[in-house]
């Protein structure tokens, strides 16, 4: 990994990032804090219909499986109508699904409603990833995919905080409350981003369309497709699944000081997404000075060895910290990863296909890891749940070490581009405005 001049990391910090992806990222505040609020309501409610825990765990389920079976329609829709518009009509598809679940009669009701949900989120999802790897200057993508992220986890944070003092008013209404934080979401995108919506509208995006054939040519993107399910497994599905279990059975009767037993779950699942928040807040510029593969490399194997180890110990501090650091390694990680997809894209092409695969990939593991691990672990304990899911991490770091860096150097030691080849140093070096 080869240094940068000073000059050249200045030259990075100094470029401001647009106005509509700040636009992008206040929505994504407000869908965050809405989706904060429902988190820890909608098992509840779930179970005011007399659902079973698999039951349950199925509406979870069926939310993630609509986002994967519609993912590449959302790639499609995204490159034939425009990112803004799609954007838009994902997240109000989610507004409604919230308002019907508000109001469901039944389990079945709400199961069909939720699933309704993942296709919304799926289109929204993909419209805005295509709309940051497009929008984005070459050398801050770091920057901006961390950017989008520490919104997504403020309003993370600040959701369930605003839900309990919403907690009063009922189990039906946060959901109303979050259909009506999209709707504002989806207000601010039409009229903040209206130059970038009549544009889609107007001019249809004339670029040529990566398929996802070409991005498989790259190793890169092969290797970000093999973290992004790794990091799916991981963090968004053993962690929501595994660790509350575990927290809860494995330190009965042990003497913990300031809390109960019982309250271990929530907080590992708090400070784990503070480390999240801390390193994403910090660090996001690593990537943009210093290329991505250290940061993935680095931020997988942090997350794999802590969470491989989660199941050796009795001690609920050391317990703790084992998912404060597996945050952290995963802050580092997402901005990361999500840059070095946009720079296999680039500015010239339309990636909406390929940015699909790569969210599939990532709702694959969070499908499959939940299952699979709760599977292990009543076969063979815990502890080999845990230590399968470090497993898979670390392989996914082995397959980046052997994959090459997708934010390069112009010339050894100079600015670096993430889409543009390496140039010999005499060469003269085109205006940030002229790369793309």
């Amino acid at each position: 990994m080869s240094g940068q001049t000073p000059q050249s990391q200045k030259s990075a910090t100094k470029i401001a990032i647009p106005q509509e992806i700040n636009i992008l990222i206040a929505a994504a505040f407000v869908i965050a804090i809405g989706f904060g609020i429902i988190a820890p309501v909608l098992p509840q409610y779930a179970h005011s219909f007399n659902a079973s825990a698999l039951a349950v765990s199925a509406i979870v389920s069926a939310f993630g499986l609509t986002r994967l079976l519609f993912a590449p329609i959302s790639g499609r829709v995204t490159g034939r109508f425009g990112e803004t518009p799609v954007y838009m009509t994902g997240v109000l598809i989610v507004a409604l699904s919230m308002f019907l679940i508000a109001f469901a009669q039944s389990y079945w009701q709400l199961i069909i409603f939720r699933a309704l949900g993942g296709v919304g989120s799926t289109l929204f999802t993909v419209s805005a990833m295509t709309f940051l790897a497009r929008k984005s200057p070459s050398k801050i993508r770091g920057r901006v995919s961390g950017r989008y992220a520490s919104a997504f986890l403020f309003g993370n944070i600040a959701g369930p905080i605003l839900g309990g003092l919403l907690a009063g008013l009922g189990t039906r209404a946060p959901f109303l409350i979050y259909g009506g934080s999209l709707v504002v979401a989806a207000a601010i995108v039409f009229f903040a981003l209206k130059d970038s919506r009549l544009e889609s509208r107007e001019n249809r995006d004339v670029r040529p369309v990566m398929s996802v054939g070409e991005a498989l040519a790259n190793p890169s993107y092969k290797a970000a497709l093999a973290s992004a399910f790794a990091n799916g497994w991981s963090t968004f599905g053993v962690r929501n699944s595994l660790i509350p279990l575990f927290a809860a059975t494995a330190f009965l009767g042990v003497s913990v000081p300031w809390t109960d037993t019982a309250d271990l779950a929530p907080a590992a699942l708090s400070l784990f997404a503070l480390g999240n928040l801390v390193v994403v807040t910090t660090t996001s510029r690593f990537s943009d000075h210093y290329g991505r593969k250290p940061a993935i490399l680095i931020g997988l194997s942090v997350a794999g060895i802590t969470s491989g180890l989660l199941g050796f110990f009795d001690n609920p501090w050391v317990f703790l910290a084992l998912c404060t650091i597996a945050g952290a390694g995963t802050g580092l990680l997402n901005p990361a990863q999500q840059a070095s997809v946009a720079d296999v894209i680039g500015r010239r092409q339309n990636g909406g296909k390929a940015l699909a695969t790569f969210q599939m990939s990532a709702d694959l593991g969070a499908i499959s890891g939940p299952l699979l691990a709760g599977l292990i672990a009543d076969a063979f304990g815990y502890h080999i749940a845990f230590a399968t899911t470090g497993l898979i991490m670390i392989i996914a770091a082995i397959v980046w070490y052997f994959s090459p860096e997708t934010n390069v150097e112009v010339y050894p030691g100079g600015p670096r581009t993430g889409e543009l080849p390496v140039v010999a140093k005499t060469q003269q070096l085109p205006a940030e405005g002229d790369q793309l």
